[in-house]
């Protein structure tokens, strides 16, 4: 709480008046970055729409994702969060919900409209979403998660998130008639 104050330019005192203890300030600030998600899921609707996906518009989401998801703060907050779970599981779930799974659906939403244009073939949109998520976060997420850093470079991770597209693609692209 000192620190904080620090930062703010204010007493721990005028801390404690707004934020009744550390709990309720840590559930403000995840609560606060997991709502910030408005202009992802709007990139995501744009870079998805037919014409932007014929143009890359889904390498450009996937590099966008994978070195958004990686940076730094946003690791540590991941961190803070997973480390306490069990004692506020509902904070938790609701940094889920708000963020990723909030993503997830606007990801499959998408899905299910270019595969009606015929330019993806999926039967579920939400797994194809899941699937292609997977691809870009299992590996430098836990590596980050289990190291406590973030080893990798953008371009490398730029160039992980154009190896999941192109795997991704692969598996539910169009196909030729």
């Amino acid at each position: 709480m000192e620190e904080i104050a620090t930062k703010a330019g204010a007493s721990k005192q005028t801390v404690y008046k707004h934020f009744t203890d550390k709990e309720t300030l840590f559930g403000e600030v995840v609560e606060s970055t997991a709502s910030q998600t408005n202009d992802v899921v709007e990139s995501v609707t744009m870079l998805l729409s037919e014409a932007k996906f014929m143009e890359g518009g889904l390498q450009q989401l996937a590099r966008r994702m994978t070195t958004t998801l990686m940076d730094e703060e946003l690791l540590k907050l991941r961190r803070l969060i997973i480390a306490n779970a069990d004692r506020m599981p509902q904070l938790g779930r609701s940094w889920y919900e708000k963020g990723f799974e909030r993503m997830l659906a606007s990801v499959a939403s998408c899905f299910q409209k270019l595969t009606s244009r015929g330019l993806l073939q999926t039967s579920d949109p939400r797994l194809a979403a899941s699937h292609l998520f997977g691809m870009l976060l299992w590996i430098p997420m836990n590596e980050a998660m289990f190291t406590g850093s973030n080893p990798r470079s953008k371009a490398d991770l730029e160039r992980h998130a154009d190896a999941s597209v192109e795997a991704f693609l692969a598996a539910y692209g169009a196909r030729p008639k």
